[in-house]
């Protein structure tokens, strides 16, 4: 047939047309994956941005930039090469990276990094190193405090301290594995991140105590690595690992004087099933303020004590519930009125601000309402505000909002009200670095005049997933099993959606306090690996169930003391959802999830096994009487009090139900979920006829580290490839 120039035109319109499909890329793990060698391009780009005072500050590794906060022009401060050349750094005592570096004092040109040997004051101006001390790089923990200019740090788990003259005492001398002191207790619950705290004017040290000599050790292994040529035979690795219901650690509090080098601990009676936590400071220095709860997890107290002396001056205040109570934040003062402080606490439901004095009397509710109080960023002095991250536009939003002390009238104050902010506050509370996302925004950054609320917007990344076939992310709200309450859901669907085809769906699971999946940062907050799924064919969906984070105290103690149960619920009517779906395939439905995710997958499979074909379950808690005192109990009380929601909640009598294919993945050295999880749940298959599959990461702790995160997500992923699609 011969070609008219009508017919050539058509053909090279339709080939126009097709172009821009055909040239979209696809994804691989190696993209998409935070251990992946391709992952660091494939997020949105980031600026690191720091205040000196109200002067906001960009670092990159080699040039450091001053902003105007009103306009965000940018003006180069120094630079790397200029700032060693300057001090005469060089080698291994020069700077190597201006990232990490920090400007401790409004108005003063300082800057404090650290090269491999040593933590420097460097006047940047000048060139001039004005103090420096000497770095321990075995520290198990540190803390520096920039009016002192004293170091406290741990080293074979005993406290020594250098002062600004370079003097270094030793703190302790009796200090082990069983005797622990200056780092993190009760196993890092009750906010706790550290073991260290000094007072403002760094002459006080408070530190943490921990016996736990009486604990049972959970015999881990260490595998030797394969080019480790000095070791033939694998060694012991015990974790002091209390589970729920056995004897449990003891833990004082101490307080050094840097000036005389005294010692002196608490009078807060017998620590034995007592739980000190969210430790701070008088502003005067010389009153420890702390947390006191019970084992039980019902009641806690906020006791002040007399650093001096560590006595009990006295208690300020006492909450307690049926359930249980969680403080996850010290106490606060006023920067302009130190008799007076902001405690935090969920005792109308939501996690809130109140105004105390120092003799415990309650001045007034700063904030309220049916949201949470999510981040204190700071205070601004002159308006005698209070600035927070908190969701009360909308409760999968993080939003940024001045509230009065007194008053309590609020206001929004970042930019464009939608989707997840994370704001950092200068030193006086003018002004406001503003870092968000919204589902289809990968990151806007704005500078923010908090007074009057003006914005600048001052960086916008571009879309690191151009020119990549990307799949369709949805959110909606479902009504949990009781019929009342919203549940937040995302969809994510194949990249070549087709609304008449049938697709094989996976249920992504977490449902655990303390965590939320689904919220209004870019894509919904979506997973990567969702992403890869969705390239290769897969429907997704997530949900919030009742238990997880952000919406409130009765939303969140809806599981109290049956875990798995009212989560499974929530679910369920997530696969009714599904159901109504023509697209999703309910003969092809499966089930992933890590964690408490993992005790959820197994728990979805082995309770409704005509409803989910495949499940690979990650790190799964497989009975809570297996786990943590701290965590286990405050969620399930103990085995000897609640022997029956432990019995149902175990998954252990649910191994003869598996009908499905399910894969267990752990790793070898898990501290957190130990192996005898699953290890029992294995013989509990065994001794039931039933036969999942089992893979283990030698070495690997909770979750994979690095570029075994890709060989895990593989593995995943083929298992659904295999058995589901």
């Amino acid at each position: 047939m011969k070609m008219t120039r009508r017919h050539g035109m058509t053909l090279l319109l339709m080939a126009l047309m097709v172009l821009p499909i055909a040239a979209q890329k696809q994804f691989t793990l190696e993209d998409l994956n935070f251990g992946g060698n391709n992952y660091r391009n494939m997020i949105p780009q980031n600026r690191v941005l720091k205040w000196w005072g109200d002067q906001l500050v960009r670092l990159t590794a080699d040039t450091c930039w001053t902003v105007n906060p009103v306009n965000g022009k940018e003006k180069v401060l120094f630079t790397r090469g200029r700032f060693n050349e300057r001090t005469g750094l060089s080698g291994s005592k020069s700077i190597m990276s201006l990232r990490q570096v920090t400007f401790p004092y409004a108005a003063q040109p300082l800057l404090l990094a650290s090269n491999n040997d040593e933590l420097m004051l460097v006047n940047f101006k000048t060139g001039k190193v004005e103090w420096r001390q000497p770095l321990c790089g075995s520290a198990q923990a540190s803390e520096w405090n920039d009016k002192s200019r004293a170091m406290a740090f741990v080293n074979e788990d005993n406290l020594f301290v250098t002062d600004a003259s370079g003097n270094t005492r030793q703190v302790t001398s009796d200090g082990s594995r069983e005797l622990v002191y200056g780092q993190s207790v009760h196993r890092n619950e009750f906010g706790i991140e550290g073991g260290l705290f000094w007072n403002p004017q760094g002459t006080r040290l408070a530190f943490y105590r921990m016996d736990q000599s009486m604990v049972t050790d959970y015999p881990l292994i260490d595998v030797p690595e394969l080019d480790d040529s000095t070791r033939v035979i694998a060694e012991p690795a015990p974790e002091k690992y209390p589970m729920a219901g056995q004897t449990s650690h003891l833990v004082w509090v101490g307080v050094l004087d840097v000036a005389t080098g005294d010692t002196v601990y608490l009078k807060a009676g017998d620590p034995t099933d007592r739980y000190f936590s969210n430790i701070s400071w008088n502003p005067d220095g010389d009153i420890v303020y702390m947390m006191e709860g019970n084992r039980d997890q019902n009641e806690v107290e906020l006791v002040a004590y007399d650093a001096r002396t560590g006595n009990r001056i006295n208690s300020l205040y006492r909450e307690t519930h049926p359930k249980y109570v969680e403080p996850q934040h010290p106490i606060t003062f006023l920067p302009w009125d130190k008799e007076k402080f902001i405690l935090w606490s969920e005792r109308d439901g939501y996690n809130h601000l109140y105004l105390y004095d120092t003799t415990g009397r309650e001045i007034t509710q700063i904030t309220s309402g049916n949201w949470v109080v999510m981040d204190v960023l700071g205070f601004d002095t002159a308006c005698q505000s209070v600035i927070i991250s908190a969701n009360a536009d909308n409760p999968i939003q993080q939003n940024l909002y001045r509230v009065n002390v007194t008053t309590g009238e609020m206001a929004r104050i970042d930019e464009g009200g939608k989707g997840w902010h994370n704001g950092q506050l200068s030193a006086s509370g003018r002004y406001l670095i503003d870092n968000y996302q919204e589902p289809d925004v990968p990151r806007n950054i704005a500078i923010v005049d908090t007074r009057n609320n003006k914005q600048k917007r001052y960086f916008t990344a571009p879309d690191p997933w151009q020119g990549y076939t990307v799949p369709e992310y949805r959110c909606g709200t479902i009504k949990a099993a009781d019929g009342v309450t919203d549940l937040y859901y995302r969809l994510v669907l194949p990249t070549d959606f087709d609304e008449t085809k049938k697709y094989p769906t996976v249920v992504y699971v977490y449902g655990g306090p303390h965590a939320h999946n689904v919220d209004a940062g870019w894509h919904w907050r979506s997973r990567s690996w969702e992403t890869y799924m969705a390239q290769r064919g897969y429907v997704l969906f997530i949900l919030d169930n009742r238990g997880s984070e952000n919406r409130g105290r009765d939303f969140e103690q809806a599981t109290f003391r049956h875990l798995g149960q009212v989560e499974m619920q929530d679910q369920m009517k997530g696969v009714e959802f599904l159901r109504t779906l023509n697209y999703v395939d309910m003969d092809r439905l499966g089930v992933h999830g890590w964690s408490f995710g993992g005790f959820m997958t197994i728990s979805l499979i082995t309770n409704y096994p005509d409803v989910f074909k495949v499940g690979v379950a990650g790190g799964p808690v497989i009975d809570w009487k297996w786990y943590e005192v701290m965590y286990g109990e405050r969620y399930m009380d103990t085995p000897q009090t609640n022997p029956e929601g432990y019995a149902q909640s175990s998954l252990l009598n649910k191994a003869a139900d598996l009908k499905g294919r399910l894969q267990i993945i752990i790793g070898l050295n898990d501290p957190t979920v130990v192996p005898q999880h699953a290890y029992s749940f294995l013989k509990a298959c065994i001794a039931a006829g039933t036969q999942p599959d089992f893979y283990v990461y030698p070495g690997q702790g909770h979750n994979m580290a690095g570029h075994q995160s890709v060989h895990l997500h593989e593995r995943i992923t083929r298992y659904f490839d295999d058995y589901l699609k």
